[in-house]
């Protein structure tokens, strides 16, 4: 027992012991990157030019088969989603199984068979892996492209389009194709409802003939095979596979705008903007600088680390995630800043964007960014080499990408051989933040008239991405509204009509700051349209206007001025205390946005008024008057933070514009029935 003790007891120390040599302040010096071996997959070609890989893998009694088919980009024009029908028609039987046995034989294997246009994909227990490859080779060889089949997957394919139609996301995606790449880019074109009605079955079987050869094609097979057997399997079941003319299609360039602009695509529905930063590039994944630039992207916005992550989501709080990613396509890439964010805050996103892009084009990333950049790659790739399908895919973008044959051995070399001058000079070269397309998809009435305030050029596009003008910025009157409906919610939403009219006088104080300068101003009314308004700086009068319900004047410096007939008049027949009274003579006009909500906007005389469509408070007015000049010029007024006094919510906070000056005036003090007398409007 006593030896057990002392044998704990020196554990205990030796384990302190190593503890306190430890600095837990500092981060841990990065070891030296792991031997990488990868090994080699064995490799056949048949005649026809099928490029066969094979991974023999032990592991787990598991096989799969992978058929790439790298045909270039090239366009369907006029009948775009035909490829759609290629790839759904496939492995729905063949000319020697019908569509129902081949299925349940395949869910009896508990096997899975998939095709797509130019691709295939099987799976299953190694034991049945021999039946399951010849079940993908039949369907592949030996399609039975039906009437009846077809006729099904279009009514499906014509539901989905119509089902997209008013996704918000979905025609971003869309739009910022076509504007990024051109619409004669075969990377630009979408299929809609015009292009499917326009595919025949014969369209299907045309392009299947066409482009569903051996000349460029690739087939992995990865698990439990013997090489020497699925080498003969595949010899028999793919050498009958006929090979074609292949020609690539010349394809545009690709260019940016010469500055960066914005490219707005009206949604009327949309409840949040999708926002995009996008410029093309022609990045490869050959070229020397192509790990510099996957670093500058994660730094950027690859994951939860990074700065538009942080800036727009856990900083702003404008959007649950923001992210960027990077291409690098033999033929066509861009890079893609995106999120989708709130309506209000549409504006400010793209200035954050636009920050963030600047910002690691011009100053260099931390040390502590890189590392993280860096670690990220290296633990991804390390977790990748668990996977036998990893060998395939590298050998495969090997040969497709006509990479070294040691690309991926060098793989962590070249990741951690990266500098922070290599992620700053990739920025500068990748992410165009100055001839970029910002091209936001949302619902203008709500988000344009902040962004007309940025620095950039707008340029409007409709959903298909053809040139249109600048959306209504209005909305229709629903059926059935009134002026006095409006008015009488207002009534109700400050207290009812009833307290309204029992309202005789009324007295408020308010305080503002001029130029530094507190000024205070008070302001008498009485039933119905007896007015005195009194603005005080340091205690002493600046300026009166008073209206004692037959005359009147303003006086300011010495000077009174008699009002004119014409203001007499105005004068008399408004209401004092409540304008609002006598609006439900005036015109409903529109409805516009108003600080993220809606507003109906109600005309009278020379006054426009702005009603909360929401609560049907009062929220702005804008008094058409004419300035010194004669001219004719539009004085806002904006009435927020109500309160309840005596039972009826008067506006606490009421800002007004003159020209270039912003008054704000804080309500200190409101009297209801008491505070006024006939003297006040002598």
């Amino acid at each position: 027992m006593k030896t057990k003790i002392y044998s704990i007891i020196t554990f205990l120390f030796l384990s302190m012991s190593i503890s306190a040599q430890i600095d837990r302040t500092k981060m841990p010096e990065s070891g030296p990157a792991p031997t990488i071996n990868l090994g080699t997959p064995k490799k056949f070609t048949l005649p026809n030019g099928l490029k066969v890989l094979v991974v023999e893998n032990h592991k787990l009694p598991r096989a799969s088969a992978t058929l790439i088919i790298d045909n270039a980009p090239y366009s369907k024009g006029a009948k775009k989603g035909v490829e759609g029908f290629v790839g759904g028609m496939l492995g729905t039987g063949t000319t020697t199984i019908s569509k129902e046995a081949f299925d349940k034989e395949v869910d009896y294997l508990g096997a899975n068979i998939s095709f797509g246009a130019e691709n295939a994909s099987a799976s299953s227990l190694s034991k049945y892996f021999p039946r399951v490859l010849e079940l993908m080779a039949d369907a592949a060889f030996n399609p039975v492209f039906d009437q009846a089949e077809f006729d099904k997957q279009m009514k499906q394919s014509l539901e989905g389009i119509k089902s997209n139609e008013n996704s918000v996301a979905a025609i971003a995606s869309r739009v910022d194709q076509v504007l990024t790449y051109g619409k004669n880019h075969p990377y630009a074109e979408f299929t809609s409802e015009e292009t499917l009605k326009n595919i025949t079955l014969q369209d299907v079987k045309d392009l299947y003939a066409q482009k569903f050869k051996p000349n460029n094609a690739y087939l992995a097979i990865v698990g439990d095979v013997d090489f020497k057997t699925i080498k003969n399997q595949i010899t028999k079941l793919f050498s009958g596979w006929k090979p074609g003319v292949m020609s690539a299609e010349a394809l545009p360039e690709v260019k940016n705008p010469s500055t960066t602009e914005i490219n707005f695509i009206n949604m009327p529905n949309a409840v949040q903007s999708e926002v995009a930063v996008i410029n093309a590039i022609n990045l490869k994944v050959s070229d020397k600088d192509y790990f510099a630039a996957l670093l500058a992207n994660r730094i950027l916005g690859g994951g939860g680390t990074g700065r538009v992550f942080k800036n727009l989501r856990e900083d702003k709080a404008y959007t649950y995630g923001a992210y960027s990613g990077i291409g690098a396509s033999r033929y066509a890439s861009r890079f893609k800043a995106s999120a989708s964010v709130r309506n209000m805050v549409t504006d400010s996103s793209v200035v954050e964007f636009m920050k963030e892009i600047n910002r690691i084009r011009y100053q260099k990333a931390s040390q502590a960014e890189l590392d993280l950049a860096k670690s990220t790659y290296v633990g991804g790739f390390v977790r990748s080499l668990e996977s036998p399908n990893t060998v395939a895919n590298n050998a495969l973008n090997i040969l497709i990408n006509d990479l070294p044959a040691d690309y991926y051995e060098n793989y962590l070399k070249n990741i951690n051989a990266v500098t922070l001058e290599d992620v700053q000079n990739a920025a500068i070269k990748y992410f165009r933040g100055d001839k970029a397309r910002i091209v936001i998809t949302g619902k203008g009435i709500d988000v344009l008239k902040n962004l007309e305030k940025t620095d950039y050029i707008i340029k409007y596009f409709d959903k298909e991405g053809n040139p249109t003008t600048k959306p209504a910025m209005t909305m229709p009157i629903p059926d059935g509204l009134t002026a006095e409906k409006v008015v009488n919610k207002y009534l109700e939403a400050i207290g009812g009509k009833d307290k309204v009219m029992s309202i005789k006088t009324t007295m408020m104080v308010a305080n503002a700051t001029i130029q530094g300068t507190p000024l205070v101003m008070t302001i008498k009314a009485s039933s119905p349209n007896k007015t005195s308004q009194v603005i005080s700086v340091m205690g002493n009068t600046v300026q009166k206007t008073v209206f004692d319900g037959t005359t009147g004047f303003s006086e300011a410096r010495g000077q009174k001025i008699p009002m004119t007939p014409e203001q007499i008049t105005e004068a008399k027949s408004g209401n004092a205390l409540f304008s609002d009274l006598d609006y439900t003579s005036g015109k409903l006009v529109r409805i516009e946005p108003l600080d993220g909500k809606n507003a109906i906007v109600l005309k009278y005389n020379d006054t426009e008024v702005f009603y909360d469509m929401a609560s049907g408070l009062k929220v702005k007015s804008v008094k058409t008057a004419k300035g010194p000049d004669g001219k004719e010029v539009a004085v806002p007024t904006v009435y927020s933070d109500y309160k309840a006094v005596n039972g009826i919510m008067f506006p606490h906070a009421i800002g007004q514009k003159m020209g270039p000056m912003d008054l704000s005036f804080i309500i200190k003090e409101i009297k209801v029935n008491e505070g006024v007398s006939d003297a006040d409007f002598k």
